[in-house]
């Protein structure tokens, strides 16, 4: 029996996607062997990472100007690579709203000047910081964000005002769950284990101006996006596989209606589970309501005792997951794409039951 799986990631993913490449497994597409198995030179090979490219374009309406590519180390990686292809007057703002924000940060000060231009660390990170008139140094190279916060279940709303400067965002949690206007980005990247895919890929869409030659001294050549820009992601042998199943996920989306339907889909699951955490009496959401994300749901009890036992009796349930991150406690519902309406309002009317017993 599938359990309904509120991971935060690696997490859940189409049903339909699982199906198909399981009967894919042995022989993909008549070529008698798996994706697994063949050369990334191949014909059949060439042919599933470009088309996973173009539906990932149609999906976002990403322009011609911006690279799409297919990497591996994970948002991570990216960390350095942001500052290491970027940082041309070795300085670049960051907002801080949760643990992944705070540790590309952290990396970003090895290779030069990161400043903490807004930061939401003085209430455990439950809200986004104002940004609509943020003290950005002049010369900074970019202006960095986590998009989504997946541990403290944040998500900007408004993106902040960078006055000018390339913006630079992670959206490893909220990838592909709502329709999103790339041009006003220099770079998105995300680490695709949360909503498009297997854990061993990041997705990173580059506008071509910031893809040159002109990155930090000592920049290794894998991580020079130029390397991989020229060699459309297949410099060395990308992550095959994992590559195969984001391209599936594309077409299921597609199929869904796009980031539209994704979107509408997504508010109703939320709105199920944050109108329970508003009008009950022994739950509580963590967050700031204007800043509540669509895809990851921190809830307490306010007694660790009792955050224990229902984790513990949900497990039993069929809910996988629920505990929230250490750094938090509580309990945490990553409700991605791929979780079903009726896994949401299960969960719901578990809670209830729960309340009712606990209360």
């Amino acid at each position: 029996m599938r359990v309904y799986n509120f991971s935060a990631g690696p997490a859940v993913l189409p049903e339909e996607v699982l199906k198909e490449a399981a009967d894919e497994m042995l022989d993909y597409n008549g070529t008698g062997m798996s994706v697994m198995e063949m050369s990334h030179r191949s014909k059949a090979y060439d042919e599933i990472i470009k088309t996973a490219e173009q539906d990932i374009r149609d999906l976002m309406n990403i322009p011609d100007n911006y690279k799409v590519l297919f990497l591996q180390g994970g948002a991570s990686q990216q960390f350095a690579a942001v500052p290491m292809n970027l940082m041309k007057n070795k300085k670049a703002a960051y907002i801080i709203t949760g643990q992944w924000a705070k540790k590309a940060y952290q990396e970003a000060q090895i290779y030069g000047e990161a400043v903490a231009v807004a930061s939401s660390a003085d209430k455990t990170f439950s809200y986004i910081p104002d940004c609509s008139n943020l003290d950005i140094p002049e010369d900074a190279d970019y202006v960095y964000i986590c998009e989504n916060n997946t541990i403290y279940g944040t998500k900007f709303k408004n993106l902040p005002d960078t006055k000018g400067h390339i913006l630079v965002a992670d959206v490893s949690s909220c990838f592909l769950s709502e329709p999103v206007d790339v041009t006003k980005y220099g770079v998105i990247y995300g680490g695709v284990q949360k909503n498009v895919g297997p854990a061993g890929v990041v997705i990173a869409i580059i506008r071509e101006d910031l893809i040159t030659d002109d990155v930090l001294p000592g920049t290794p050549t894998m991580l020079k996006w130029k390397t991989q820009a020229d060699n459309d992601s297949l410099y060395n042998t990308p992550p095959c596989y994992g590559i195969y199943i984001c391209g599936k996920v594309f077409k299921w989306i597609k199929k869904m209606g796009g980031l539209e339907a994704m979107k509408a889909h997504n508010e109703k699951k939320a709105k199920i589970l944050y109108d329970f955490l508003d009008s009950s009496k022994l739950f509580k959401g963590t967050v700031a309501p204007e800043d509540r994300s669509l895809m990851n749901v921190p809830f307490v009890t306010g007694n660790e005792e009792l955050d224990a036992k229902f984790v513990k009796e949900a497990k039993a349930a069929g809910f996988e997951n629920l505990k929230g991150h250490r750094t938090v406690g509580g309990m945490r519902a990553s409700i991605y794409n791929a979780m079903p309406i009726e896994g949401v309002e299960k969960l719901v009317a578990f809670m209830k039951k729960f309340e009712e017993e606990n209360g």
